[in-house]
C-alpha cells in the first residue's frame, strides 16, 4: 500500500472493557474490515477475521501480530453456508467464544435497473443478509446464553437515502437495517445489544485520494476513513454505549442530512 489508509486519522484506544473480549469480523481483509480488525486489537481484543482473499487477510494479521494483537485469518466466501459456519467453527476452536460480531462483507455490484443478472441479486443477498443471518444463528445463542455481547452490522447512506444505480446493493443494506431493529428487539431483554453503522462516502485502495466531488457531496467536504469508521464500531461494541440497540449509525458527514449541494435553492 502506498500509505496505511485503514490508520489513516485512526483514534486511539479508549474502551478498557473490550479488552480480552473476542470479535469476529467478515470481509476483514482491506478497508473499513481491515481498519475495525486492527482498532479492536488496539482495544485488546482477540480477533477472528474472514474475506475471500488470503493475501489481503494475511496482510492484515501482519499488521495486527506486528502490533501486538491475537488474530485468527481464515479465507472463506460468507456467501456459501459452508464456508460460513466451518470459519466460526475455527473461531470458537481456539478462542471459545465471540463476544462481538461485526459483518462487514458485502458483494459490490451498481449496474442500473434492468442490467442486473439473477446471479449479482442472489450473490448480493447471500453475502449482506442471508450471512448475516447465519452468524447470528451460529453466534447469538451463545451471547444470549451468557447475557452479554454486542453485534454491528455495515450498512451503508444508502440503506435509506436511494442510488440511481446498484439496486441489489441498496436493497441488501435495506434489509440489513431493518434485521438490525428487529434482532435488537429479540435481544434487548438478555443483553445483547445489535446495531449498525452507515457510512458515506470512504476513502479506499481503488480512491486513495479525496474526491473533488467530496466539497459538494459531503457537508463536511472530505471523505471519511476507514479509521473513522472503526472508531464508531469500537464505540458500538463497548460499555460506553450501554444504552444504545437498534439504531443505525450514520457516520456520513453529513451526507445524509443534505437535500441539495451548496449553491442550490428549491
Amino acid at each position: 500500500m502506498p500509505f496505511d489508509l485503514d490508520n489513516l486519522t485512526a483514534k486511539p484506544p479508549c474502551y478498557l472493557d473490550l479488552r480480552g473480549q473476542v470479535a469476529l469480523i467478515t470481509g476483514g481483509g482491506s478497508g473499513i474490515g481491515r481498519a475495525i480488525a486492527r482498532r479492536l486489537a488496539a482495544e485488546g481484543m482477540k480477533i477472528a477475521i474472514c474475506g475471500r482473499r488470503a493475501d489481503r487477510l494475511a496482510e492484515t494479521a501482519k499488521l495486527i501480530e506486528s502490533d501486538g494483537g491475537e488474530v485468527l485469518a481464515a479465507p472463506a466466501d460468507v456467501s456459501d453456508p459452508d464456508q460460513l459456519r466451518s470459519f466460526v467453527d475455527r473461531a470458537l476452536d481456539p478462542f471459545g467464544q465471540v463476544d462481538a460480531l461485526v459483518h462487514n462483507a458485502m458483494f459490490m455490484s451498481f449496474p442500473r435497473f434492468g442490467n442486473h443478472t439473477l446471479e449479482q441479486w442472489d450473490e448480493a443477498f447471500a453475502t449482506g443478509a442471508r450471512a448475516a443471518y447465519l452468524l447470528c444463528d451460529r453466534i447469538a445463542p451463545g451471547m444470549l446464553e451468557r447475557g452479554r455481547g454486542g453485534i454491528v452490522f455495515m450498512s451503508s447512506v444508502l440503506g435509506s437515502r436511494p442510488n440511481r444505480t446498484g439496486l441489489a446493493y441498496v436493497a441488501v443494506k435495506g434489509a440489513l437495517e431493518a434485521m438490525t431493529r428487529q434482532l435488537a428487539m429479540s435481544f434487548a431483554d438478555r443483553g445483547v445489544r445489535v446495531n449498525a453503522v452507515a457510512p458515506g462516502l470512504i476513502l479506499s485502495r481503488r480512491e486513495p485520494t479525496p474526491s473533488t466531488l467530496s466539497n459538494e457531496l459531503v457537508p463536511l467536504c472530505r471523505a471519511g476513513t476507514p479509521a473513522e469508521m472503526a472508531a464508531v464500531v469500537a464505540f458500538l461494541l463497548s460499555h460506553q454505549s450501554s444504552y444504545i440497540t437498534g439504531q443505525v449509525i450514520h457516520a456520513d458527514g453529513g451526507t445524509s442530512v443534505q437535500l441539495v449541494p451548496p449553491g442550490f435553492r428549491l
